[in-house]
């Protein structure tokens, strides 16, 4: 295994969901066929995550070593990437994401409850929940995009060049990073209540075409908001902690 080469199927169990992940993206898919939180539940050891939802580890472990059977291409290693790549890359693609679908998103929803909230009372929830998500987020997105990435950046280049950073950079990122994981976990729990009041995403045999399309855009807002949140809380943050 390329990231954990050497290490006994014991000493993986014992790495957190997070760190696996952030060493190699492809085991997402693992963990998501398991439904098994990568992203805000990511602080969790896989042994302890195994057995909380009653998979095999050695199962598990398994499916790892098959997905990195194949060398990861650098795209994809978002590890190995320097932080202001990688917070530039956040924003072009996963806040650019948010921008661009959130707010007709939140309009499909609200439609849907006008029209099927009688018969599907669940879709009058989703709606509210989803309404307070996008209102959420884009107070989130403006905190990274105006203050944290730029100091990330400002503190990064100034160790790179062999300078001190500026001591007010430093002290913004350490108070501010505990403060976007909460919001992490807070979206992620709505957006997890949503998943289960729409019972997966199954669309109902009433359902119209808007019905349809909204319940499979809700589904694909879930997968790039993990993808999102996991390249920030699992090895954005952390590197910054770090500088």
């Amino acid at each position: 295994m390329q990231e954990s080469k050497g290490q006994s199927p014991e000493e993986l169990s014992l790495k957190t969901i997070g760190s696996l992940v952030a060493d190699d993206y492809r085991i997402a898919e693992v963990f998501e066929k398991n439904n098994i939180d990568f992203c805000c539940g990511g602080n969790v050891t896989l042994r302890d995550a195994c057995r909380e939802k009653g998979v095999d580890p050695a199962a598990i472990l398994r499916d790892i070593e098959e997905v990195k059977r194949e060398p990861i291409e650098r795209s994809q290693n978002f590890m190995a990437w320097e932080l202001p790549f990688l917070a530039d890359y956040i924003v072009n693609v996963h806040h650019a994401y948010i921008n661009e679908n959130t707010a007709q998103l939140a309009a499909y929803t609200q439609k849907i409850a006008e029209i099927h909230g009688s018969r599907h009372p669940e879709v009058k929830e989703i709606a509210v929940i989803f309404s307070k998500i996008a209102k959420d987020l884009i107070a989130h997105l403006r905190e990274e995009e105006d203050f944290l990435f730029p100091k990330i950046k400002r503190v990064h280049e100034a160790k790179k060049a062999g300078k001190a950073p500026e001591q007010p950079d430093l002290n913004t990122i350490r108070d501010i990073l505990e403060k976007l994981r909460r919001e992490h976990e807070e979206v992620g729990d709505a957006i997890h209540t949503i998943r289960h009041l729409a019972k997966e995403y199954e669309i109902p045999a009433d359902a119209c075409n808007t019905y349809t399309v909204t319940y499979q855009r809700l589904k694909e807002f879930e997968d790039d908001l993990h993808k999102h949140v996991h390249l920030e809380n699992n090895i954005l943050f952390l590197k910054a902690e770090q500088l």
